[in-house]
C-alpha cells in the first residue's frame, strides 16, 4: 500500500473516544494526520494478526507505555499476544514495555516537564480527567488522546456481612444515601482512594457533590460528608482494598481501623474477587443515580518526539486492543470494552440482578464540576487560611463585555461565591488596593485574616467578609499600586502563619503597576524568595482579571512563592480559578 494507508489491522473496531466532542476531534484528527505521513504497511485479512514467523523480528519495533496499575495485567497480556501472534506495524513486530504508574504521580510529572519521571511513548492513565489536566495546562508536556481501550462503573463494594445489612441486592440505593449510611455508622465504614490522587475517589466525591447540591443548605451538606470521608482516605485504590477486614473474626471485624464498604471500581472489584487469597468475596452496590466511569484513554506523549513507526506501532496495538482478541483479554481482566454488559463479569465483581449496573451516566462530569468537587475537597480536607487582596483601582469600574455590570461587580459576586464554599474552620480576610489608600500606603485591610466561625460584634467573621465583599468599590482615578501592596500583604501572610492549614494570598487586579515610587518588579521577586520558606509555605494566587493585566509578569512574581499565576476574561471565571489554584498548590505542598 502506498504512503496513505492505515497501521495494519487498523480497520477493526477499536473503542473510540467518549467523552466530548472537543476530544473526539483531536483523536480522530491525530489519527488521520499519522495516516497521511505514514510509511506502507503490510495487508491484514480482516484486520487479524499476520504470521511472520520471526522475519519481523529484526526490525521490531519497541513502546513503553506507563498505564494505570489496575490495567497493566491486561496491557502485559495484550502485548504478550500480540508477540506470539506475530502482530505487525508495517511488517515490524510490536516490542511492548508496559510499567505501572499511578496516574497522579505522571500528572505531576508531564505538568512539571520532569523528563527523569516520562521515560515512556504512551501514557494509559484510568481516567480522562487525568489528561484533561494536562491539555488544560500549556506548559505541560503535551499528550495526544487517540480514543479509550476500556471503560468500568465505579461503585460501592461491601463486605458480605456490610452489603447483607443494607438489603443488598434487592435494595437499591442513590449517592447520598449510601454514603450517609456508611459516614454515620460506627460499625459500617467507608473508605475511598483520596480524590486528589485517585480516579475513583474524585469521580464519585463529584457525584456526592453534585446531588448535595441540589439539597438544603448543599453547601453544608457537600462539606459534611466531605469530612466523613476524608478520615477514611488512601493514596490509592489498591492501598484501599488492604483496609478491608483480613479475616471474618470479631477482631478483625471490629477493627476501627478496618473499612466494612469502599468506593471502587467495578474492575478492582472483579480483580479482588478472583484474586486467589482474597478470601470472602465483596459486593457490589450500583447507584441508583448513575455510576460514574474510568474510561482509560490511550494517549501519544510528546508526540513530535515520536518517530513515524513508533505513532503508527502506539496505533496499532491499541487497535489491537478493540478487535476480538483485544477485548476477550480485556474482559478476563473484568474491563467493559462495549456498552453492553456481561452478566458473567458483573456477577463475579460482585454485580447482582436487580442492582442497576447499566445505568452508567449519559455525560461524564464537566471540568468546572470536577475542580469545584476537588477545590470543596482541599479545603475541607485542610482547612484554608486565605488573604484576599483585591484590585480597588478605576479600571475596575469597566463593563464587562456582554454584560451590564463592571468588572468589580462581577468580581464581587464571584468571591461571594467562593465564600460560601468554606467552612466554619476556614480562615479569611480582604484587603483592597489603589494607591495611597491608608495614608502612604497602597493598600487597606478591610477584614483581617480571621477563622470564619468566630463571633464578632453582632456577627461572624463570615457576616463581616460577606458585608466587605459587597461593598468594595473602584476607586475613582484611583491608579494600581501592586508591588508594595504584594509584597505587604505576603510578609503579613508569611508572618501569620498558622500550621496545618492551606495558607495562601489570593491576589486579583486587572492592571500592572502604577506607583512610580514603589519598589521595582526585580526587588519584589528579590524579596519574595527571601520570605519563602519551604517548611511554612505561602503560595500567592495572581488572577489577572481583564486584558490590561500582564499575566507573564503575575507567572512571574507568583511563582517565587511557589505560587502560580492565572489569566481570567471574565470575572465570574474567578470562584472556579481560585479552586483549581488551590487544588494545585495544595497538591505540591
Amino acid at each position: 500500500m502506498g504512503r496513505h494507508s492505515l497501521p495494519d489491522g487498523f480497520r477493526t473496531g477499536v473503542t473510540g473516544p467518549r467523552r466530548r466532542a472537543r476530544r473526539r476531534g483531536v483523536a480522530i484528527g491525530t489519527i488521520l494526520a499519522l495516516a497521511v505521513v505514514a510509511a506502507g504497511t503490510a495487508v491484514a485479512l480482516d484486520g487479524g494478526p499476520l504470521s511472520f514467523g520471526s522475519s519481523c523480528r529484526d526490525s521490531a519495533v519497541r513502546l513503553r507505555i506507563a498505564a494505570a496499575p489496575g490495567i497493566v495485567p491486561a496491557l502485559k497480556d495484550a502485548a504478550d499476544y500480540a508477540r506470539d501472534n506475530d502482530v505487525t506495524s508495517d511488517g515490524s513486530c510490536l516490542d511492548i514495555r508496559v510499567t505501572a504508574r499511578e496516574a497522579y504521580k505522571v500528572t505531576d510529572a508531564l505538568r512539571s516537564r520532569d523528563e527523569s519521571a516520562t521515560d515512556f511513548d504512551v501514557w494509559v492513565p484510568d481516567s480522562e480527567v487525568w489528561l484533561d489536566r494536562i491539555l488544560a495546562d500549556d506548559r505541560s508536556t503535551r499528550v495526544t488522546p487517540t480514543g479509550n481501550v476500556a471503560f468500568t462503573p465505579v461503585g460501592v463494594a461491601m463486605i458480605p456481612t456490610a452489603a447483607k445489612s443494607l438489603g443488598w441486592p434487592d435494595k437499591t440505593y442513590t449517592w447520598s444515601e449510601l454514603a450517609g449510611a456508611t459516614t454515620t455508622s460506627d460499625r459500617l465504614k467507608l473508605g475511598a482512594g483520596d480524590p486528589s490522587r485517585s480516579a475513583s475517589g474524585l469521580l464519585a466525591l463529584t457525584r456526592l457533590t453534585q446531588a448535595a447540591s441540589r439539597s438544603t443548605d448543599g453547601d453544608t451538606v457537600a462539606a459534611a460528608m466531605a469530612k466523613a470521608l476524608s478520615q477514611r482516605i488512601s493514596e490509592s485504590d489498591s492501598q484501599v482494598l488492604d483496609t478491608l477486614p483480613r479475616d471474618l473474626s470479631g477482631t478483625e471485624q471490629g477493627n476501627p481501623k478496618r473499612n466494612q464498604a469502599l468506593i471502587l471500581s467495578e474492575q478492582a472489584a472483579f480483580a479482588y474477587n478472583t484474586s486467589a487469597d482474597s478470601g470472602d468475596d465483596l459486593d457490589l452496590f450500583y447507584p441508583k443515580d448513575g455510576s460514574p466511569r474510568l474510561d482509560y484513554p490511550f494517549a501519544l506523549v510528546d508526540e513530535p518526539a515520536l518517530t513515524t513507526d513508533e505513532s503508527r506501532a502506539a496505533l496499532r496495538f491499541m487497535t489491537l486492543l478493540g478487535e476480538p482478541g483485544g477485548r476477550k483479554i480485556l474482559a478476563k481482566h473484568g474491563f467493559r470494552t462495549e456498552d453492553d454488559t456481561s452478566k458473567e463479569l458483573i456477577t463475579q465483581a460482585g454485580g447482582r440482578s436487580p442492582q442497576p449496573y447499566g445505568e452508567l451516566l449519559a455525560e461524564p462530569p464537566t471540568d468546572k464540576e470536577i475542580e469545584e468537587a476537588l477545590g470543596l475537597w482541599t479545603i475541607t480536607v485542610q482547612s484554608a487560611r486565605l488573604t484576599t487582596v483585591v484590585d480597588a483601582s478605576a479600571s475596575m469600574s469597566k463593563p464587562v463585555p456582554g454584560t451590564d455590570q463592571s468588572r468589580m461587580d462581577v468580581t464581587k459576586a464571584s468571591l461571594l461565591q467562593a465564600l460560601a464554599t468554606f467552612t466554619p474552620e476556614d480562615e479569611i480576610g480582604l484587603w483592597e488596593f489603589s494607591t495611597k489608600l491608608d495614608g502612604k500606603r497602597d493598600y487597606r485591610v478591610l477584614v483581617p485574616t480571621e477563622r470564619l466561625g468566630d463571633r464578632a460584634g453582632d456577627g461572624t467573621q463570615w457576616d463581616r467578609l460577606s458585608a466587605a465583599f459587597s461593598g468594595l468599590k473602584p476607586v475613582p482615578d484611583g491608579p494600581t499600586g501592586l508591588y508594595d501592596t504584594t509584597l505587604a500583604a505576603y510578609k503579613a501572610a508569611a508572618a501569620s502563619y498558622v500550621p496545618d492549614k492551606f495558607n495562601a494570598v489570593v491576589l486579583l487586579t486587572d492592571g500592572v503597576n502604577q506607583d512610580p515610587g514603589s519598589i521595582s518588579r526585580a526587588g519584589l521577586i528579590a524579596e519574595l524568595r527571601k520570605l519563602t520558606d519551604p517548611e511554612r509555605p505561602v503560595p500567592l494566587i495572581a488572577i489577572a482579571v481583564g486584558p490590561e493585566a500582564d499575566r507573564d509578569e503575575l507567572d512571574e512574581i507568583a511563582e517565587a512563592t511557589g505560587g502560580s499565576g492565572h489569566q481570567v476574561t471574565d470575572p465570574s471565571q474567578i470562584h472556579s480559578v481560585i479552586l483549581k489554584a488551590i487544588v494545585g498548590a495544595g497538591s505540591q505542598n
